[in-house]
């Protein structure tokens, strides 16, 4: 019951999306940082009995803890996956892209911008952990901006059941998108955690706890497999919090 409770509420949430993009201030879009060293200090224990979960020092609840609650499953068949079944482009938000809020939120005070659009800036790229340095609007359109929980992955457990409102405002729901170098997001493709990992160890307990955090949001699931890779993450880091649910 809480599972389908939990789902009605993102169906809810779905269907107002559109307006909610209208009326979004641009400065929330700069409440899910990367890199961070802890992303949970806002997460709003008042909606959890402090008595039945564990939080880490931050008052945030546990991604260990929440990957208990995702249902475990196998794979749905990738059948009539496509793209377009969640987003067609990016939005468009107070006049500018969503690509372009997320470079700016990834590049922060370094970001040089011509109007709307990043044409150059610096940041610690997550996935291979190198501080890169874009000198040019060419350099910066090489820099992608990946769905920490592919959309093929997504729609393999469970997406392709869900409304295409659900699908959208998971597509293109910032907690979902970071900023990344092309190479390693090739190399990543619509892997899970079972299949592909960063190379920048650093950074795996913040990845693994992003996608874990996106599948619980939208009612996701995992396998066996990526849940014991994601367990096994989780270990080396056992007050990792959740972030932005």
């Amino acid at each position: 019951m809480r599972l389908k409770a939990r789902r009605l509420s993102v169906v809810l949430f779905a269907l107002v999306g559109v307006i909610v993009w209208l009326c979004v201030n641009p400065a929330s879009y700069d409440s899910v940082f990367l890199p961070v060293e802890n992303t949970g200090a806002e997460s709003g224990v008042a909606d959890y009995d402090a008595e039945s979960v564990t939080i880490n020092d931050t008052g945030a609840r546990l991604a260990s803890d929440v990957l208990g609650e995702l249902e475990v499953k196998g794979r749905a068949p990738k059948t009539n996956y496509a793209r377009d079944k969640f987003y067609d482009g990016w939005p468009v938000v107070d006049g500018c892209s969503l690509r372009q809020r997320i470079l700016k939120r990834e590049l922060g005070d370094s970001a040089v911008l011509d109007g709307c659009n990043v044409v150059a800036g610096e940041f610690d790229e997550p996935y291979t952990g190198e501080h890169v340095v874009l000198k040019s609007r060419d350099e910066v359109s090489k820099i992608q901006i990946d769905h920490v929980v592919a959309l093929s992955d997504a729609w393999q457990k469970g997406a392709q059941y869900m409304d295409y409102s659900v699908r959208n405002a998971m597509a293109t729901d910032p907690l979902n998108l970071l900023a990344v170098d092309g190479g390693a997001n090739k190399k990543k493709s619509d892997g899970d955690a079972a299949t592909w990992l960063p190379s920048n160890k650093r950074f795996r307990c913040q990845y693994v706890a992003r996608q874990i955090s996106v599948k619980y949001k939208y009612s996701l699931w995992v396998t066996e497999a990526e849940k014991e890779a994601m367990q096994r993450v989780l270990v080396n880091c056992p007050k990792e919090p959740v972030v932005g649910i």
